[in-house]
Formats: C-alpha cells, sequence, structure tokens
C-alpha cells in the first residue's frame, strides 16, 4: 500500500507562462492529462483521495474519482505556494526571479511560511496513515493532489535522500515535477522513520499530444 503525490494537469498559466491566480481550471490539455492519469490508476486500490481546494488541483482529482470512485477530500493546506501581488503576471514582465532563496513575494507567502505549511500538511498525511492505514489495517492507497512547488518542497526537503536528489535531480538538489506527475511513496512503518520512493515524477500515462515542456526552475 502506498501514498500517490500527484501534481495537477496543465493550465493555461503553466502554457503561457504565467503566475498562477488561485481561480485558473485546467486547460483543454490539462482535462486530457487528468483523464489519462485517471485510467492509468483504474487498477489501483486507491481509497481516499486528499486535493488541494484550488480548480487545477480538484478537478484533476475528480478524474482520479471518477477512475477509482475513491471520494475526494479537499485541503486547503495543500495549496501551492501564495505569490500574493505577483499573481497573474507572466514571468517575462518579473522584476525579480520569485523562485530565489529569501524572496518574500508582496502580500504572499515567504518561503520559511511556505515550508512550514508544507511540513505540517505532510505531517498530518503521516498521521493519518499510520492510524488508518498501519495502526488501523486499512487496505488501499492515499492519493493527494497537490502543486508543482508543494511537491518539490515536500520531495526535496523531506523524502528524498541526497543520494537520490543527485540521482534525479538538476545539480541544484531540484527535481522536475511535470503537470499529473505521478510519486508513489512506501511509507516507514513507524512514525518518524524514512519512506521509501518506488517512483519519482512519472508522466509515462502521457500520450504525446498530452504532454508539456517540463516546468522551469519552481513554475507552478
Amino acid at each position: 500500500m502506498a501514498i500517490f503525490l500527484i501534481r495537477h494537469g496543465e493550465t493555461a498559466g503553466n502554457r503561457n507562462r504565467i503566475v498562477q491566480v488561485p481561480e485558473t481550471p485546467l486547460s483543454e490539455r490539462g482535462l486530457l492529462q487528468a483523464e489519462q492519469l485517471g485510467r492509468r490508476l483504474v487498477g489501483e486500490p486507491i481509497v481516499e483521495i486528499w486535493s488541494s481546494h484550488l480548480p487545477r488541483a480538484h478537478q484533476t482529482a475528480q478524474a482520479i474519482e471518477r477512475a477509482t470512485r475513491a471520494p475526494i477530500a479537499l485541503h486547503p493546506d495543500l495549496e501551492e505556494r501564495n505569490f500574493g501581488e505577483l499573481r497573474g503576471t507572466p514571468y517575462s514582465e518579473l522584476q525579480v526571479d520569485p523562485f530565489v532563496e529569501n524572496f518574500d513575494p508582496p502580500g504572499g507567502e515567504g518561503w520559511n511560511a511556505f515550508h512550514e505549511r508544507v511540513d505540517r500538511a505532510w505531517e498530518k498525511i503521516e498521521r493519518h496513515w499510520y492510524d488508518q492505514y498501519t495502526r488501523g489495517g486499512r487496505p488501499g492507497h492515499l492519493a493527494i493532489v497537490s502543486h508543482g512547488l508543494f511537491l518539490r518542497s515536500l520531495l526535496e526537503r523531506r523524502l528524498l535522500s541526497a543520494d537520490l536528489l543527485a540521482r534525479f535531480g538538476d545539480g541544484a538538489g531540484r527535481v522536475t515535477i511535470g503537470n499529473t506527475a505521478l510519486t508513489r511513496v512506501a511509507p516507514a512503518p513507524a512514525l518518524g522513520a524514512a519512506h521509501a520512493i518506488e517512483l519519482l515524477a512519472c508522466i509515462a500515462h502521457l500520450s504525446d499530444d498530452a504532454a508539456t515542456p517540463a516546468p522551469r526552475n519552481g513554475q507552478i
């Protein structure tokens, strides 16, 4: 049994390289990607789906729900980093790289606050897994649908070993997570122990016409 970590499908903001606004839905390609992900997961015994409440994640979760009939629970703490006044701005028009260390976007969420939220959300996921699946003996998988920076923060800081980061990262400790990329985590049998990454950011389910270019830097 495993925890599936999933990024949402493509949006117009992803395609046009614009800092996302909260209400952004999936693009037509993003809807196709979500359906292809759902078909990949049809045979998986997913029994719960936790999703960010933002539309692009929720729509992706709904495709998984249709394929697996697992119920969705919305969790606002799984949402993407809040870039405040930068939201809606094309990357080409930004006067600063919003992904550099120690940059706090005006009216938004600084890196420290964001990482702390990611940690709280993951600890909630771990506790739920331990109570329901490890100690409680519940069979099945738990699917988490979130966003690129959220998943990068979690993987790069908490789940991937230095060896795996060196092997799969870009040389600067960053991993690439494409739209609807699937990561499979085999949870440790005890809280606080290291988890095993069985699959990392896989998009093998996408057809050639559904695949999108890999996100640059921290693009959300």
